[in-house]
């Protein structure tokens, strides 16, 4: 533990990336291989389920710390961080302890079967024989929130460097459906075994929003498809099976039993990219979003929704053709094996081509583009036909050209302090619209603003709440900001009867009078244009 405890404070005291590459190059250069898995593990998102509650951490670090829970809740906001003031209140340890990385890990995923009495003695134990700096990391895995500063990119940079194999192939060798339970270092990282993992993803290619459409040179050496709002998946067909991985490098095969047939039809060897979107069989488009939203995040699918939102996979890209990688090939010389591919398939496979949309320049592109929302699309891509299909975000090759977000106007009538680095400010705020003379209260939104304007708005805050329930605070509506987001849709949980997809706000309205803000009915004629 004190090996990674020491290379958390290097990365943690420092923002240059060569610095943070050579730290984690040395510690996998040096460590023991179960702690060099369980930190990829740990870098990667792969933590072990919570088992102990954070009200229960809060009850023990007060009991053990002599001090009253309300005086420990009074001291969490102020630290802005649970695992921190647990650190902070407890008194010194009396033990010590030799524990690695990865015994403390297994103690973190077996806590969790223990009655409550047992967790609390191991708690205490743990908090009793670690130094502040590991006492603090204990803290942050057994809560889930540990994390550091070191992008999945930077990681496997630093691998690479320790290891000498290329980045490309171990951000291959990263992706899928592992845990250090599952799997060694060796045969992780090190073994070329290409089936390892037959159901293995590549790592996505991510676009970059465009802001300059002049930089991007000849029209004629780019390609167009519209952005449709789905979600972006891999289908991955091997040995006879198939394989649906979300962008998060979550497997959802089991979501989506649409794709339960390709198998019988698609080679094997296969892997497509494409957006996951509802399906209208009818008019052969798609639908929006909103119909395809309900079976998000379900492990089963009624049949109803079966029926009512069909999936297909839109596929905009074949990364591996009789088992061979594509990827280095360029984006027309994918695109033309796709093409070949789904016109040999079925009618009624769940699979579709992304039409690329023909234009003879900018403008003409440009002016097609304010159709957008028309066909429930959210833009356009824009790919260079001479591209190779890289790994993770890139800017050069890839863009996306969205259409411009929605806009509304709306009043702040409750704020909640933040977390982390912003526990001390007002970060997290409440918006209405006017409903006549009252004001509904229809979304939320914590991003948009500056730092400074966030201090601005905190101070504000502390001298004019009117009530307090728990850590949000109603108040005074005196201002005005202005919200954008990228969708809108029917709802029933919420009061104002509408869910704004991706709200963030854009302008603090200075300029605006609380009377001139957006009123509901503005909100329903959105929800009958956009939903």
């Amino acid at each position: 533990m004190n090996r990674f405890a020491q290379l958390f404070t290097t990365l943690d005291q420092t923002t240059k990336t060569n610095a943070k590459v050579a730290a984690l190059s040395d510690y996998f250069a040096s460590a023991p291989d179960t702690d060099k898995l369980w930190t990829i593990a740990l870098l990667s998102g792969r933590r072990p389920k919570r088992g102990v509650t954070t009200t229960l951490l809060r009850e023990w670090a007060a009991e053990k710390a002599g001090i009253p829970l309300w005086l420990f809740e009074e001291c969490y906001p102020i630290v802005g961080d649970l695992s921190e003031t647990i650190a902070l209140v407890l008194p010194p340890a009396t033990g010590t302890s030799d524990k690695t990385l990865t015994q403390w890990l297994e103690v973190v995923r077996d806590i969790g079967q223990h009655d409550v009495e047992t967790k609390k003695q191991i708690i205490l134990s743990a908090w009793d024989s670690l130094p502040p700096i590991e006492r603090f990391l204990f803290n942050k895995l057994i809560t889930g929130g540990l994390r550091i500063g070191v992008s999945q990119k930077l990681m496997t940079r630093a691998l690479a460097r320790a290891t000498q194999i290329e980045e490309s192939t171990l951000a291959h060798r990263l992706m899928g459906d592992w845990t250090p339970d599952k799997t060694t270092f060796h045969d992780l990282i090190l073994s070329e075994n290409p089936e390892a993992d037959a159901s293995k993803p590549y790592p996505f290619y991510l676009a970059y929003q465009l802001e300059d459409l002049d930089a991007l040179g000849p029209a004629a050496d780019w390609r167009a498809e519209w952005k449709w709002d789905g979600i972006r998946g891999q289908l991955v067909i091997r040995t006879g099976q198939h394989f649906l991985w979300s962008r998060g490098e979550e497997l959802i095969t089991d979501r989506f039993p649409e794709f339960a047939t390709l198998p019988d039809f698609v080679p094997d060897g296969t892997v497509f990219d494409g957006e996951i979107l509802a399906w209208d069989h009818a008019t052969d488009t798609p639908q929006s979003f909103n119909a395809l939203q309900p079976r998000i995040g379900r492990k089963t699918v009624p049949k109803k929704l079966l029926k009512d939102a069909p999936a297909v996979l839109y596929a905009y890209d074949l990364l591996e053709n009789d088992g061979q990688d594509l990827r280095d090939t360029s984006y027309d010389a994918r695109r033309a094996k796709l093409e070949t591919m789904i016109a040999a398939l079925p009618k009624d496979a769940p699979i579709r081509l992304s039409a690329t949309v023909p234009f003879a320049d900018w403008p003409a592109l440009a002016q097609l583009r304010e159709t957008s929302r028309d066909r429930h699309a959210e833009g356009f891509m824009l790919k260079r036909g001479a591209s190779p299909y890289l790994s993770g975000r890139k800017k050069g090759d890839w863009w996306k050209w969205k259409v411009d977000p929605l806009m509304i106007d709306a009043v702040m009538i409750y704020a909640q302090a933040g977390s982390g680095r912003r526990a001390n400010l007002f970060t997290d705020f409440t918006f209405a619209v006017w409903n006549g003379n009252e004001l509904v209260p229809f979304t939320k939104a914590y991003s948009g603003l500056t730092d400074t304007e966030f201090r601005k708005i905190t101070a504000w805050v502390r001298k004019n709440t009117l009530q307090k329930f728990g850590p949000v605070r109603q108040v005074t509506p005196e201002h005005v900001f202005e919200i954008a987001f990228e969708g809108i849709q029917k709802s029933t949980r919420h009061k104002s009867g509408v869910a704004l997809r991706f709200p963030r706000m854009s302008r603090w309205r200075h300029d605006k009078p609380l009377a001139e803000a957006n009123t509901l009915d503005d909100l329903k004629e959105m929800l009958e244009t956009y939903g």
